[in-house]
């Protein structure tokens, strides 16, 4: 079962509090305008779009740089693979956004400019992204993220150059907030990072919570770069909540000794930002029952992808993954921008080529139903109009970037401190 919400595709949209918790994964969907069919481009000469990346390759998020980076080599290398058909290869220069703290995307973002990229994908972080999006945007460089969810883009005056496959913290925080609700408890304590990403996402799991009858009764903050978070888990603590829902990135690591022992592992709360896989980080049982909510498809139900991401990255000789938050999403990055390049006759104009992705990923166009770079392209080849469906979803961007249909699922986990799809 799942759990059916909708939002309007205008600037400014938000999702009812009162969304009801069925099943393990909630879904968004929202109408488009129908626009009228465009002419499409064919085959283009041979070029080469080039790209970079700005994920998280050190910082409170770097747990998350190995997926990202993967499911971008992994899309890469199938847009390659096509290149005599469509006379497209990719041409991606890695960087590292880095987080607030150690300002690595001071460096990294004009590298990449002067490279001559087309599109960014990056940061993850929404409040890393905020730090250089004028700064990208104003260059004429389409700004894409695989993994921002704070609300702040939705309406932000990004030239038209800001694209993301995560959908608004407005979702997660209902579902969240729910879960929480559902799961018996009266009363909830936060620990949230101060940055955009969680005082937004905590705003959204507050009005789900309360607005099912709960009460927030502590909600300390902190800031990036801080090392020690011993007042943040007494003030929660002395509230005597119910639950626990911890915003955070990987202070994570930090903060749940401080918590072990003395509020039981079942009603701790994990969210995008913290949820991994722990292993033997901590001892066998720490976490056991504790649950937690992560943007795009059950990591089940994409197990062939999963799959054939983990054969790529063998084959390239990297390191195993370990979590594949967000892996798809950045797949999916990489397949939008290769075919709304095809779409807009091979071009390699930041300008040009984000007038394309909406049409590409079904917001407009009348397109035909596509899930490969190979079937969209030959669609986009041929003359026709793609509609890509991606492995993190529809995607289906409305006309501010945002996808209008996305899915949230709930882990929780066992034992051995790795997270498995809730089953309710």
């Amino acid at each position: 079962m799942s759990v059916f919400a909708k939002a309007s595709t205008s600037r400014s949209r938000t999702i009812g509090a009162g969304i009801a918790l069925l099943a393990t994964s909630a879904l968004v969907l929202s109408g488009c305008a129908t626009a009228a069919p465009e002419e499409a481009a064919g085959p283009a000469t041979d070029y080469t779009l080039k790209l970079g990346t700005a994920l998280p390759q050190t910082g409170n998020l770097a747990f998350l740089g190995p997926p990202e980076e993967a499911g971008v080599a992994y899309a890469t290398s199938l847009v390659n693979a096509e290149t005599a058909t469509t006379g497209l290869t990719l041409d991606i220069t890695y960087g590292d956004s880095g987080n607030t703290d150690n300002k690595a995307y001071v460096t990294e973002i004009p590298r990449l400019l002067n490279a001559g990229v087309s599109g960014i994908i990056g940061a993850a972080s929404s409040g890393v992204s905020l730090q250089f999006i004028d700064q990208v945007v104003g260059a004429g460089v389409i700004l894409f993220s695989p993994a921002n969810t704070s609300d702040a883009f939705t309406t932000y005056d990004d030239n038209g150059l800001y694209f993301r496959t995560a959908p608004s913290d407005t979702l997660q925080g209902a579902v969240l907030g729910n879960l929480i609700a559902e799961d018996g408890n009266q009363t909830l304590g936060m620990i949230v990072l101060n940055d955009s990403y969680g005082t937004g996402l905590a705003k959204y799991v507050t009005e789900a919570f309360e607005a099912a009858g709960g009460k927030v009764v502590a909600q300390p903050t902190y800031n990036t770069g801080d090392t020690v978070f011993d007042s943040q888990i007494s003030e929660v603590l002395a509230a005597d909540p119910d639950a626990i829902a911890l915003i955070t990135f990987d202070e994570i690591n930090t903060m749940l000794p401080g918590l072990f022992g003395k509020f039981p592992s079942d009603k701790l709360y994990f969210v995008d930002g913290n949820l991994k896989n722990f292993g033997d980080a901590f001892a066998a049982g720490s976490l056991t029952g504790a649950k937690g909510t992560l943007p795009g498809l059950s990591i089940d139900s994409i197990k062939d992808f999963t799959t054939k991401l983990d054969a790529f990255v063998a084959s390239e000789g990297t390191a195993p993954l370990e979590d594949y938050s967000y892996a798809a999403e950045s797949y999916d990055a990489v397949i939008l921008l290769a075919l709304a390049s095809l779409a807009a006759g091979g071009s390699t104009d930041g300008k040009t080529i984000a007038a394309k992705l909406q049409e590409v990923s079904g917001g407009s166009g009348n397109g035909t139903k596509c899930s490969t770079f190979a079937d969209c392209a030959a669609i986009i080849v041929g003359g026709g109009v793609a509609d890509y469906d991606g492995i993190s979803g529809p995607i289906t961007f409305d006309g501010v970037g945002d996808p209008t249909e996305a899915s949230i699922g709930i882990y929780q986990f066992g034992e051995d401190n790795n997270y498995t799809a809730y089953k309710g």
